[in-house]
């Protein structure tokens, strides 16, 4: 594929190898000049400008450095990450990026274990079920499951973010991937109660009307304090930076930990769950 050949339209690596030339170009740079700042062969930035090489996470990141892209909004990591799982929500994998530098993360869930603390078994079988039912295709789920598996890796730093999560009662009822997976998966959430930067509360049924949320809502404090939410509706998802709009839900977070089971009680009723009474 030849200069003229390169259609940005024609696909996701040909609209990054194309950015990838303008912001080059931008900059009175030769791809010799790129390579000298990226660290990586002229060669090799050539195949990804006119879309016959894949670009990799540390070609994302490095070239991000080299514009002085990094930790903004519209980074090629970002894009990167955008590429690679096209089968995710809008918004989740720009989340994801700043959950990985997060101070604090907050999670609430109905319905199934958040991604944050799932199994790989576990992940596995709501990617399968998405494949049944003709939403994703099997390459996109393999996709899903090694993108969640990574995020995971992400959080395991030094010091490690403050997680709080708070499921819904059905959260640890509903059986998914029947008795062995989802018996690891409670074992799970039992071990990760038990970590000194982690906090687990379940809100059990009987809250009924006194639960602010109804679906997933993640709120993240960052470095710098500043604050952000993503929530997602069966089809989409959002990333909040509006202080007018996520304050409202760091508020109703807060009176939903008030009112939800202690981490002592929920670990009891995870564990009488895992013995088979009611």
């Amino acid at each position: 594929m030849n200069r003229k050949e390169l259609d940005p339209e024609s696909s996701p690596q040909a609209a990054f190898g194309a950015r990838l030339r303008s912001a080059r170009e931008a900059r009175g740079w030769r791809q010799d000049d790129l390579s000298r700042h990226m660290g990586i062969s002229s060669g090799h930035i050539s195949g990804v400008e006119t879309a016959r090489k894949m670009p990799s996470l540390g070609f994302a990141k490095a070239a991000d450095v080299a514009f002085g892209l990094t930790a903004t909004v519209d980074t090629f990591e970002r894009q990167w990450r955008e590429m690679q799982n096209g089968s995710l929500l809008e918004g989740y994998p720009e989340y994801v990026g700043y959950q990985e530098r997060a101070a604090e993360i907050r999670v609430f869930e109905s319905g199934v274990i958040p991604g944050l603390l799932q199994t790989r078994e576990y992940a596995q079988v709501l990617a399968d079920s998405a494949v049944q039912r003709g939403d994703i295709t099997p390459e996109q789920a393999d996709e899903r499951v090694g993108f969640l598996m990574e995020q995971q890796a992400t959080l395991v730093r030094t010091p490690p973010p403050l997680i709080f999560a708070v499921l819904d009662e059905s959260c640890i009822r509903n059986v998914i991937g029947g008795p062995a997976v989802i018996d690891a998966q409670l074992a799970h959430l039992v071990e990760f109660a038990k970590q000194s930067s982690t906090a687990l509360q379940i809100a059990p049924f009987a809250m009924g009307e006194r639960k602010p949320f109804l679906r997933l809502v993640h709120l993240l404090t960052l470095p710098d304090r500043s604050l952000m939410s993503y929530v997602e509706s069966q089809t989409q998802g959002h990333l909040d930076r509006e202080m007018s709009s996520v304050l409202p839900l760091v508020k109703n977070y807060h009176q939903l930990q008030i009112e939800a089971a202690s981490q002592a009680e929920s670990v009891a009723m995870i564990e009488q769950l895992r013995k088979g009474t009611p």
